[in-house]
């Protein structure tokens, strides 16, 4: 579904509330790469600047699929203001850097739907920066990688998203691996309807998955992982510490889980985040189902209208190939 504008008129009195009297919203700026919720820069009119989130259907263009609201599993989109509050709080008692919180609206009281106000961070993303400088890169990489240890360090003894665990619930499945294997056998099976290719390979790629599951020995405890930790998920602030951001998928897991979308994502510059004693068994699991749900997700996300659908495309082939890769030897 294509979003809505969001007015200056619907947001006057959150910022209002935000910042205190004696400021005005003087525009309302969209802010791009959102997939899943609306993200909103408000500008005040003595040029102050905040972020607005908003959590709207109108503002999701990933289709609707049964089971999206089933907080249980760990891989149900990560939507609304509770799972924000919950991994921010989370985040936040472990010495990770998120935007502060200016303003939460769950009950409408200033727009009709789940509404967030936090900190601007003006800076590039850690995208952007290895881009243009990894030199300069260099020690804020090696924040994110103390940020990173504080997560591996905090665990709980059971899975699931921090809202859940954190709340005393418990989550779908018997095991991490098996919730993995679950989702990675459902998105070879979406991919192959959508892709010849995928199709043909699909026996291999599912003897695969079965293969290396069977290899993967119980654990009893996992860590705080944020699950889709891209360099655009990371902001640079003004004293060049890294600020985590989409942080609504946040759970317990098995930290090869972060590690294996770290590589996918930062290829070289993965290596000052590289740590000791990952389990090689869930490597090789997770990279295969990863590769799969990043060729099915955005296929899937292709279904609907989402906007830059060159880039879409270019992540699902991408990933397709990569796959396939892993099982013509």
């Amino acid at each position: 579904m294509a979003p809505r504008a969001v007015t200056r008129e619907q947001l006057a009195g959150a910022a209002r509330s935000a910042f205190g009297g004696g400021r005005l919203l003087e525009a309302v700026e969209p802010v791009a790469g959102g997939s899943k919720k609306g993200v909103y820069r408000l500008v005040m009119d003595d040029a102050t600047t905040a972020i607005a989130y908003v959590w709207d259907d109108a503002e999701n263009y990933w289709p609707a699929a049964e089971g999206d609201d089933d907080l249980t599993d760990p891989f149900s989109p990560g939507l609304g203001l509770d799972l924000f509050e919950a991994a921010h709080a989370r985040l936040d008692a472990l010495g990770v850097r998120v935007p502060a919180l200016r303003l939460v609206d769950r009950d409408g009281a200033h727009y009709p739907a789940d509404l967030a106000i936090v900190e601007d961070l003006r800076g590039e993303s850690l995208e952007d920066l290895l881009g243009r400088d990894p030199r300069s890169a260099a020690p804020v990489m090696a924040r994110l990688a103390e940020a990173l240890e504080a997560m591996r360090g905090h665990r709980a003894a059971r899975y699931g998203k921090v809202a859940v665990v954190d709340g005393g619930g418990t989550s779908r499945g018997t095991s991490c691996e098996g919730v993995v294997l679950e989702r990675a056998l459902r998105d070879l099976a979406e991919a192959a309807a959508r892709d010849p290719r995928i199709a043909a390979a699909r026996g291999r790629l599912e003897e695969r998955l079965l293969g290396l599951a069977r290899t993967v020995r119980p654990r009893e405890q996992y860590a705080v992982v944020h699950g889709e930790l891209g360099p655009d998920h990371v902001l640079v602030d003004a004293d060049g510490d890294p600020v985590v951001i989409d942080i609504e998928g946040l759970m317990y897991f098995d930290v090869e889980w972060e590690h294996v979308f770290l590589r996918i994502r930062l290829h070289d510059d993965y290596r000052p985040l590289a740590v000791d004693g990952l389990d090689e068994d869930r490597l090789a699991l997770y990279m295969l189902a990863q590769r799969l749900s990043l060729t099915a997700g955005p296929l899937r996300l292709l279904d609907g209208d989402f906007p830059d659908r060159a880039f879409m495309a270019g992540i699902a082939e991408h990933n397709l190939n990569m796959a396939l890769e892993l099982v013509r030897s």
